[in-house]
């Protein structure tokens, strides 16, 4: 896998994961509009939904990069 084809899933993993991490956490109600204002429970529950989710973007995006080119049309 070329150079370049890794950094771009590690960006748009990292990119994709952040957003739906934080956009679940504002749902649950977990987000508050500054840092210093959450409680460490807010904060380790945030940081937990972004990595859990950078990871599967990242898992998913390495395994369609991974498959071999379609047949071509006849």
């Amino acid at each position: 896998m070329e150079t370049f084809v890794i950094l771009n899933i590690i960006a748009l993993g990292t990119l994709a994961g952040t957003i739906t991490g934080l956009a679940i956490g504002f749902a649950a109600r977990r987000q508050k509009p500054a840092w210093s204002a959450m409680t460490a429970e807010d904060k380790r529950v945030n940081l937990a939904l972004i990595l859990f989710f950078t990871v599967v973007y990242i898992a998913l995006l390495t395994w369609f990069a991974l498959q071999p080119p379609a047949p071509a049309f006849p």
